[in-house]
């Protein structure tokens, strides 16, 4: 006997439904191809206008550009450098900043290949303690307690003094304050406010301290070496960064000419540890919390880099490697917001764990007072206080991203040009585009998900 009962069919999703519907109008080939040269953006820019090939000699239009898909738009990738953001652009911010480091370690980019011979070496400076928090400890593989202490070891309020957990590495309360009434938020924000020009500071110090131990005076320092660095911030689970930094000694003239024969290695590391320790920095707001210095950890690790073929385990390739992973993280990884907080009933909605919370309202609540107004609190509180750049470098380190980004566009332009058969062509392209939005519809954003998933390369 036949079964003649009805088949169950599941529906179809909104999104795939969309996609289906679009693949049956015309130009959708053109469209897809559209989405696919992103690479996997999560939220691309739309842009409306036109682009005007001209020959550069007698100014004969050869050519103009009017997007035909999407009503019209460009959609480019939206560039930003954070992987909890972006995967697909802090993808290409990461190996631009490969670039750049490993081209300050080794040579390339236009960074002449002696630079490989300057004494250079991998510093991490650290933020002070604002009150025990909950950590991992590893010895020799194993996972140590956390803080053993005495069971009637109490602080002021009475919690524990101790943690004798083990932690795992995913376990939540990692980072977060034993006792947070006495944890110093307020000197925690401070710091991070001020994290900027604790660094300035110490590149000051540095050059300072290298000069004393030449016996050469400050001034005339610059005369015999530059110091150059390339640095990023990394956000730490407690919500706090760490710098880390590639620091170098050349010539006078940069990169191209060689240190004097008294530049080595051990001498800038010395240096880099007595740097930090002199570096001080009076904090504002003595009538409101009392007079407050700030300063770096105590914690500082700087190692020697190196060089590509020696077998070091922190040689050019891994430093470059280093400094790149952490470039593309943000406030996220130590649980905060990627937008800011615009008015202090949004706090009771914020999505993160106590301890960022209240990270967060301590920068609200000081930057409503006359002392910290010029410190622009209220606008960083999502970023936990910190003002500064994630990632910068000195003027003469190598290569730059703008430069980097400019050779990606400019090699582009020229298989561009070949395709319209104006390669061998003198022309000038003018563009003139306006913001329309940004985002993806539903049936985009579903291609451009199958684009992530299989690793497509980024296509802009």
């Amino acid at each position: 006997m036949t079964d003649t009962s009805a088949t169950t069919t599941t529906p179809l999703s909104a999104p795939v439904a969309a996609l289906l519907a679009r693949a049956a109008e015309p130009g959708f080939d053109a469209w897809r191809r559209s989405i696919i040269r992103l690479g996997g953006c999560t939220n691309p820019i739309h842009l409306v206008g036109s682009a005007t090939t001209a020959d550069a000699a007698t100014g004969e239009v050869l050519h103009t550009y009017v997007p035909d898909t999407d009503g019209g738009r460009l959609l480019i990738a939206c560039g930003n450098r954070r992987v909890a953001v972006c995967p697909t652009c802090a993808r290409v911010y990461r190996d631009d900043t490969y670039q750049l480091v490993r081209a300050g370690l080794v040579g390339g980019k236009e960074t002449t290949a002696e630079v490989g011979e300057h004494p250079r070496v991998f510093a991490t400076l650290t933020a002070p303690g604002f009150g025990p928090v909950d950590t991992r400890r590893e010895r020799d593989g194993r996972i140590r307690p956390c803080r053993p202490r005495r069971a009637t070891d109490r602080c002021p309020h009475g919690v524990p003094a101790g943690c004798h957990l083990r932690h795992a590495d995913d376990d939540r309360r990692l980072g977060e304050p034993l006792c947070p009434r006495c944890y110093d938020y307020a000197g925690a924000v401070l710091w991070y406010a001020y994290a900027g020009e604790l660094w300035h500071r110490f590149a000051l110090e540095l050059r300072r301290e290298l000069a004393r131990r030449v016996g050469v005076p400050r001034t005339e320092f610059a005369e015999l070496a530059r110091l150059s660095y390339v640095k990023v911030a990394e956000y730490q689970r407690r919500g706090l960064v760490h710098f880390h930094a590639v620091v170098r000694l050349d010539g006078p003239d940069g990169p191209a000419t060689p240190p004097p024969t008294w530049a080595t290695s051990a001498l800038l590391t010395d240096a880099v540890r007595t740097a930090v320790d002199l570096v001080r920095l009076p904090a504002p707001g003595v009538g409101v919390l009392g007079r407050r210095v700030l300063r770096f950890g105590t914690q500082v690790d700087v190692r020697p880099i190196g060089a590509p073929d020696s077998g070091d385990r922190l040689n050019s390739a891994a430093v470059a490697g280093y400094v790149a992973k952490y470039a593309t993280k943000g406030a996220e990884s130590a649980g905060a917001v990627d937008r800011r907080i615009h008015h202090a009933r949004d706090l009771a909605e914020l999505p993160v764990r106590d301890h960022t919370l209240r990270m967060i309202g301590t920068c609200w609540w000081l930057g409503g007072l006359e002392p910290f107004a010029p410190l622009g609190l209220r606008r960083w509180a999502h970023m936990l206080g910190y003002r500064g750049h994630f990632s910068t470098k000195s003027r003469r380190y190598s290569t730059t991203l703008t430069a980097l980004r400019q050779a990606r566009a400019d090699h582009r332009a020229e298989e561009r040009r070949a395709v319209l058969g104006l390669a061998d062509r003198p022309v000038v392209t003018v563009g003139e585009w306006r913001y329309a939005g940004r985002g993806y519809s539903p049936e985009a954003a579903a291609v451009a998900a199958s684009v992530r998933e299989g690793g497509g390369d980024h296509g802009e």
